[in-house]
């Protein structure tokens, strides 16, 4: 019992902990919106009691009135990022299985069944493989002697931070002039090398800097996988990557494939209507977009320890799907799609509130 309630108390504090960690910076980003909005006494009443009465707690209202502000759209069924990453992820998905899973250098192993990018050089815990085959870090840079127009990035989550178109000359990178030794001293452990992924050609039109992803978000419900939402991810014009976090935008993909008409991305990109090479959002059919549903909904079924999935899918020349990554604490895209698990909010809710709370030790 005192074992128990022990826990009960260390869980609480580490919830709080992450409430506050997101609730600052969205309540910053929030007061800096032009136009803000604010809640009405009934819609603040009604948005705490649904949540109180799905999950027991007291929500932050500051992700519902963000989200309308920027979208012009009220919705009780928002979720708030404190209770999504700091009580229903942790039920829905083993944390414990999180890094080694997650890894991309592991995709591969995981999901064989799946076109993934050429991976050319891998660097797992500090040590380096070259073909599958472990090599000393000497080898590994005299591999890397000459690349051209590859990928390099952190092997574990990092939502964009360290992905680096990479060209190599006589040892020389582009990365800021540095050789090819020091860039991997700068990374240190954990990263890989990949040849870039060519594109379908409309891909390629929203965006011919950055390889331009489909965020699908699915939930696993016994052998049913559920699609939450999808959207597209594009980069801006000479930006590597497509995430929102390093300026890239997002637009909501209908169920017949094609885009809603706005995209959104960091504060001050709303309602977007074009991207950055004058392409039209609305209306554009996206390449091989159902493909891409089927595939990750035949991949989610290989992942039993995660029912909460975020997956990038990009589309090569020919039309083929090409898992970019997935992973289990994908950021959310409700500005540009809507409440995350729309329909299906008040089920996948109580559903995981039944759960046990398998607790990030990161946190």
């Amino acid at each position: 019992m005192l074992k128990q309630t022990i826990k009960k108390i260390i869980d609480k504090i580490q919830k709080q902990r992450v409430i506050r960690y997101f609730y600052k910076p969205l309540k910053a980003k929030y007061d800096r919106l032009e136009g803000k909005k604010t809640l009405t006494h009934a819609q603040k009443k009604e948005i705490r009691a649904f949540y109180k009465e799905l999950t027991g707690e007291r929500i932050p209202l500051v992700w519902h009135k963000f989200l309308y502000s920027r979208t012009g759209i009220y919705s009780k069924k928002y979720l708030p990022t404190s209770l999504y990453k700091a009580t229903l992820l942790y039920r829905a998905n083993r944390y414990g299985y999180r890094d080694a899973y997650a890894d991309k250098n592991m995709a591969e192993v995981y999901l064989p069944d799946v076109k993934h990018p050429e991976t050319l050089l891998k660097n797992m815990n500090g040590y380096f493989y070259v073909g599958g085959k472990p090599v000393t870090k000497e080898e590994a840079v005299a591999f890397a002697q000459n690349l051209d127009d590859v990928i390099i990035k952190p092997s574990l989550e990092s939502h964009g931070d360290g992905v680096h178109r990479l060209t190599v000359r006589e040892g020389v990178t582009n990365v800021d002039g540095l050789t090819i030794g020091k860039l991997f001293d700068r990374y240190k452990e954990d990263f890989l090398i990949q040849r870039r992924v060519h594109q379908h050609e409309r891909m390629n039109a929203l965006n011919d800097s950055s390889v331009n992803t489909i965020r699908i978000f699915t939930y696993r419900r016994g052998m049913e996988i559920i699609v939450l939402y999808t959207v597209i991810r594009i980069g801006r014009a000479g930006s590597d990557i497509d995430n929102e976090s390093a300026g890239g935008i997002s637009a909501k993909i209908n169920p017949d494939g094609t885009l809603a008409r706005y995209a959104f991305g960091n504060v001050g990109a709303d309602n977007v209507e074009k991207t950055d090479s004058g392409i039209t959002l609305e209306g554009y059919a996206v390449p091989s977009y159902h493909e891409a549903v089927e595939t990750v909904k035949r991949l989610h079924l290989q992942l039993p320890f995660f029912n909460l999935i975020g997956w990038d899918v990009a589309i090569e020349e020919s039309g083929e799907p090409v898992l970019i990554e997935w992973n289990i604490c994908t950021e959310l895209s409700q500005s540009a799609n809507g409440p995350a698990f729309g329909e299906h909010t008040e089920s996948i809710i109580r559903e995981l509130m039944q759960k046990p709370n398998h607790q990030n030790p990161n946190w």
